[in-house]
C-alpha cells in the first residue's frame, strides 16, 4: 500500500512538472504557424547595418521591440522614427491632447531608450490625421528622413492593412512601401531591404476573437488583410525588456493589452515561450 501511494505521488508529481510545458506546446501550436521559417535575427550574416524603423504612433514600436533590441545587441546601428505625437489616444480617459501629446511624448522617449536606439526622431503631424495629408506629401516625407538618415534597411506597417486597419498605419506603410518601391534602383537611396510587421494566420484568427481593435478595423474580406509572413525573428531572450518598453506607455495600457493579452496574469516564463517571436514580410 505504501509502495502504490508512492508511486502514484510520483506520477501526479511528474504530471504537475510536465504540465506547464504542455500548455505552452499547445498554445504555440494555437498561436503559431510552424511552417513559416524561424530566424535567428532579422538580418543574418551581415555587417554592421544602419537600421530605420518607421511608425505613425509612440507605442508603434512595440511590435517589433524584440527585433530592434536584438538587432542591437549584434551592433546595427537602430533609428527610430515617430510621425505623430499620439494626441488622439485616449483609452486613458486624458481629453486634453495637448498634455497627451506631452506625456506620449515623454512615454516615447522612455520605450526608446529601453530598446537602446542610437537616435529617435519624434515628428508633429496629426495624430489621426495622416489621410488628410495624402499619400504623395506622406512620400515626400518619408522619403526626406530616407535620404536624412540614409538607413541600409527599413521596417515599417504593411500597406494593405497596417497591422490592424488604423488608417495612420496603412497610409504610412504605403508610404514607405511605394518610395522603397520607386526609389530602389537610385544611386542616392541607401536602403536594399524593407520589412513590414505582419502575423500568422493562427494570430490573426486569435485577435480576431479577443481584439476590440482588430474586430473593429480588420478586413471582413480575409484574403484583403495581412501579408504572408515570409519568417519569423525569435525575441524570447528580450520578453522582459519588451514588457519594460511596453510599461513605459503608461497612458497606452488599455491599448497594449489587446497586443499580448493576459500577459499580467500568466507567469513570465511561460507567457515568453508562448510570445515568442515576432513575424516579417519582406517587400521585394
Amino acid at each position: 500500500m505504501k509502495k502504490w501511494l508512492i508511486v502514484s505521488l510520483g506520477i501526479i508529481g511528474f504530471i504537475l512538472l510536465l504540465s506547464p510545458w504542455i500548455l505552452i506546446l499547445f498554445a504555440k501550436g494555437q498561436l503559431h504557424d510552424a511552417g513559416i521559417p524561424q530566424r535567428n535575427n532579422l538580418i543574418e550574416d551581415e555587417p554592421k547595418q544602419r537600421v530605420l524603423a518607421l511608425f505613425p504612433h509612440p507605442d508603434d514600436e512595440v511590435t517589433v521591440a524584440g527585433t530592434l533590441m536584438k538587432l542591437k545587441d549584434q551592433g546595427h546601428e537602430i533609428y527610430l522614427v515617430c510621425l505623430t505625437r499620439g494626441e488622439k489616444g485616449k483609452s486613458a480617459g486624458i481629453e486634453d491632447e495637448v498634455e497627451l501629446a506631452r506625456l506620449r511624448t515623454e512615454e516615447m522617449k522612455n520605450s526608446a531608450a529601453e530598446i537602446g536606439v542610437d537616435q529617435l526622431l519624434l515628428k508633429d503631424y496629426p495624430d489621426g490625421g495622416l489621410t488628410a495629408i495624402g499619400l504623395d506629401s506622406l512620400k515626400e516625407i518619408a522619403k526626406e528622413i530616407i535620404l536624412e538618415i540614409q538607413p541600409d534597411l527599413l521596417i515599417s506597417y504593411d500597406s494593405k492593412v497596417g497591422l490592424y486597419g488604423h488608417p495612420d498605419h496603412r497610409l504610412s506603410g504605403l508610404a514607405v512601401e511605394e518610395v522603397f518601391k520607386e526609389n530602389l534602383t537610385s544611386p542616392d537611396f541607401s536602403p536594399k531591404r524593407l520589412f513590414q510587421v505582419t502575423l500568422c494566420s493562427n494570430q490573426i484568427d486569435v485577435a480576431l476573437k479577443l481584439s476590440s481593435g482588430f474586430q473593429k478595423n480588420y478586413p471582413d474580406d480575409l484574403s484583403q488583410g495581412l501579408p504572408y509572413p515570409d519568417f519569423s525573428v525569435n525575441t524570447q531572450p528580450y520578453f522582459r525588456s519588451l514588457l519594460k518598453v511596453m510599461a513605459a506607455h503608461e497612458t497606452q495600457q488599455a491599448v497594449l493589452k489587446d497586443l499580448m493579452p493576459y500577459h499580467k496574469e500568466v507567469p513570465i516564463w511561460i507567457y515568453s515561450r508562448i510570445f515568442d517571436r515576432e513575424y516579417f514580410h519582406e517587400v521585394k
